[in-house]
């Protein structure tokens, strides 16, 4: 009897450990927003149009080169290949390598800037890839739409880092922006924060470490796909398997895994809880947060992440608004001008900002 007791004990406490600790939360569910402009749907043809059909084969050739680098642990390679997908675009903007407080960065810069109204971007790219280069389509539109100095920065990645030195970066380059513009030091005037999938986790992350610390709040968030549940809790993340072209072929095979073993992965990989809402932000106090955009695909597998968020931010009283498309990949406002779609999520991200300007 003693040796089954003692048989049983360590596997509770190490499931205790995992349940209570690692992951640390109970899932609440909040009910979506009241109000006709705090969800908004854009319902695309039932039939994909050309444009559509170019990007899907684009990412699935793009997707199926960087899975099979990973397989073979060639993740140079694979970085090689993601900063490459933009190599044949022009653009209206320039961009200007700086240092940004010792973290490596470019300012991107439309004619016609305001140098004193800035957005830092923060790239995605699954923490473990990316960088200003693969992200310029994003940071030159968000340049030419804002009229802003866009500061996109290169933090530090995983593996050779921890996910805790990712984070310092975003957070030293989001005070070195207070005090910095393209021609050195200048009083910013309005500040916007903006980052997808990974990028978004870290700028959702860095605007609440802003709130927590006195620190001067950004006008407005723009979040495209953010991963904001390192738990991998959402149901979108199983339900949207078979029609998520660009994640799945990496998560499906954290989606064959028992939650322990994926919390544990969490851990081993970035060397922080899943549960710490610094990498979770869904699960951290979403109150009193600067006016903040979600975009989101309905048949991407962070689609829960983006859509919980949102209802409790909401819920917590927070000026948040999302809005989804059915029938996108992840992440699919890099596409602009190719894809109509892009097109039409970039008019929402302009309106979106330009109200939050002239507040």
């Amino acid at each position: 009897m003693y040796l089954l007791v003692w048989l049983i004990l360590p596997v509770f406490v190490f499931w205790a450990f995992e349940r209570f600790y690692l992951r640390g939360h109970h899932r609440v569910d909040y009910p979506p927003p009241v109000g006709p402009d705090a969800v908004n749907r854009f319902i695309q043809p039932a039939e994909p149009g050309p444009e559509q059909k170019e990007v899907t084969k684009t990412v699935t050739a793009l997707t199926t080169q960087i899975s099979a680098d990973i397989g073979k642990h060639n993740l140079r390679a694979a970085r090689a290949a993601m900063d490459s997908i933009n190599d044949d675009r022009d653009y209206v903007s320039d961009f200007f390598p700086t240092d940004a407080g010792g973290i490596p960065a470019e300012w991107v810069v439309a004619p016609g800037a305001d140098k004193a109204r800035r957005l830092l971007y923060i790239h995605g790219g699954g923490f473990i890839m990316g960088s200003p280069k693969s992200h310029r389509t994003i940071t030159s539109k968000f340049a030419e739409i804002t009229a802003c100095a866009v500061l996109a920065i290169d933090y530090r990645l995983l593996p050779e880092h921890k996910h805790m030195d990712s984070v310092r970066d975003c957070r030293t380059a989001y005070q070195w922006i207070l005090e910095n513009g393209p021609d050195g030091p200048e009083d910013i005037q309005q500040l916007f924060v903006s980052g997808d999938s990974a990028g978004g986790n870290l700028a959702l992350s860095v605007v609440a470490w802003a709130r927590d610390n006195g620190i001067r709040p950004a006008e407005a968030v723009v979040a495209l796909s953010p991963v904001t549940d390192s738990t991998y809790s959402g149901d979108s993340i199983r339900s949207n398997e078979a029609t998520d072209i660009m994640l799945a072929p990496i998560l499906r095979i954290l989606n064959r895994l028992p939650q322990f073993v994926k919390s544990w992965w969490v851990v081993w990989n970035h060397r922080i809880r899943p549960g710490n809402p610094i990498i979770s932000p869904l699960l951290g106090d979403l109150s009193d947060l600067p006016p903040i955009l979600i975009q989101a695909s309905e048949a991407e597998m962070l689609l829960d992440d983006a859509r919980r968020y949102v209802y409790k931010a909401f819920a917590a009283g927070s000026p948040v608004k999302l809005q989804t498309w059915t029938d996108m990949v992840h992440v699919w406002q890099i596409f602009d001008p190719d894809l109509p779609q892009a097109a039409e999520a970039w008019v929402e991200i302009g309106k979106f900002l330009e109200g939050r300007a002239s507040g």
